[in-house]
């Protein structure tokens, strides 16, 4: 049996105002998470000690097999559990993804450049006498029981590590070896833990073939991200993606190193083929040049515009649905014109690879009030290929300069060998012949 160990996250936050800074250009690939294997999204929405928490889970196999245990700073009511749209988190991933942008040379003879959260029906708690009583026995207390969406969930309490876990074990929640620590440590916290497996009745009945994301709203002081369980079954290193909507600025982490993923780069035209082996080669060698122990930004902006847009900014009705709760209801169409600052939200998309050994202790954040934009952009510039009505010697010289700086820059960036770049660049010819003339004498007597 697999089990999927998921994880849940605080926030805190204030309100300023910013500026934004424009890029422009034409977009034409996204570095989106399906670049990477076993990446797990997190949505967290945050405004003072409240948060709405929406876990995209990368579960892969039979969904009787399916099990999640996510420690959670309080006890939770059946209200505050929801099934979400998976098709929004794809959306916010596409919209916070880096982008790779286009330009075109102009002709060089010329001298110009041109939540409401979606509501559930009601059901019966599905826990058992006998449930109780053998959690009881352990040491364990089942707070609560619910039936959401495709999902029966509880709510545990416990004395200690060693009777949680092995009640655990006993009812297909199967902890992996040297959980006890890492469980001990939650306890100390007066955490909860909240323990979901799949209704294979209520997911036929609802007629889904994968399992929707599972949100919780809460409040709490506490701002981290507890993801040390899941690094105890993992198998090797693991994605994470976490996308932070907030009133006010960026998000960061405390006790690991918050980097901002290199950007605004130019590279050689082929790479516009070659896009997602170049940010997956790229991200590998920033994560290794940080000693795999840096949290990477790779976008952070208002959600009201995007500048390029790798997808249009989410509607007021998918960040309601994603549990941004201070947005009002506009009761029906929105303008397809979105002004700055127009849905008061800032998103702020944070990556990282992580495993136990690098990183031994739970996410920690705060909110930095920053609202200066941010995203991971590259940059690919087409040379002039059409007619030349001038002696084009001195622009292809000044092509071939910026083709090897382009290529320098790729191979400082990915590792690649330098040569093996230069092999794929069409370099400009400094050999242009002189553009051909008029004779002189259609002229004379024109």
């Amino acid at each position: 049996m697999r089990i999927l160990i998921a994880i849940m996250a605080t926030a805190l936050t204030v309100i300023v105002a910013t500026t934004a800074q424009a890029f422009c250009g034409f977009y034409v690939a996204r570095a989106d998470t399906s670049l990477f294997n076993r990446a797990s999204q997190v949505v967290l929405v945050r405004d003072g000690n409240r948060t709405v928490i929406t876990m995209a889970n990368d579960f892969e196999g039979e969904v009787e097999d399916f099990a999640v245990v996510i420690p959670v700073p309080t006890r939770i009511e059946r209200e505050q559990i929801n099934v979400g749209d998976r098709a929004i988190v794809q959306h916010l991933d596409a919209y916070t993804a880096p982008r790779l942008v286009e330009y075109h040379d102009p002709d060089p003879c010329m001298r110009y450049e041109k939540m409401h959260m979606s509501e559930d029906k009601a059901a019966l708690p599905s826990a058992q006498r006998e449930l109780k009583r053998s959690a009881r026995s352990r040491g364990v207390t089942i707070e609560a029981s619910y039936t959401v969406g495709e999902y029966d969930i509880l709510i545990l309490a416990a004395e200690e590590s060693k009777g949680l876990i092995q009640w655990l074990n006993e009812n297909g929640y199967k902890i992996p070896r040297g959980a006890r620590k890492v469980v001990d440590s939650y306890l100390r916290q007066d955490m909860r833990f909240f323990v979901a497996k799949v209704n294979l009745q209520e997911q036929s009945s609802l007629g889904y073939q994968y399992l929707r994301p599972l949100q919780v709203a809460y409040e709490s002081n506490k701002f981290m991200l507890p993801i040390r369980l899941g690094t105890l079954n993992a198998k090797g290193k693991q994605e994470l993606y976490v996308y932070a909507l907030t009133r006010t600025g960026r998000v960061e982490t405390t006790n690991y190193r918050t980097v901002k993923i290199p950007s605004n780069v130019e590279l050689p035209e082929f790479v516009q083929d070659e896009f997602a082996d170049f940010y997956r080669a790229m991200f590998d060698k920033q994560t290794e040049q940080h000693n795999d122990r840096a949290v990477f930004l790779e976008y952070a902006w208002d959600m009201g515009w995007c500048d390029p847009c790798a997808a249009d900014p989410l509607s007021t009705k998918e960040l309601r649905q994603l549990g941004v709760f201070w947005l009002g209801s506009q009761g029906g169409r929105e303008s397809k014109i979105r002004a700055p600052q127009a849905q008061n939200v800032f998103v702020t998309r944070l990556h990282v690879r992580y495993d136990s050994e690098h990183f031994p202790e739970d996410l920690m954040f705060q909110e930095t009030g920053d609202r200066q934009n941010y995203q991971g952009r590259y940059v690919i510039r087409h040379p002039w290929k059409g007619p030349a009505t001038c002696n084009l010697g001195h622009y292809n010289a000044e092509v071939q300069k910026r083709q090897e700086r382009e290529a320098q820059q790729l191979a400082n960036l990915t590792g690649w060998d330098i040569e093996d770049i230069r092999g794929k660049i069409p370099f400009a010819s400094d050999d242009t012949p002189e553009p051909e003339k008029e004779p002189w004498w259609k002229r004379l007597w024109s």
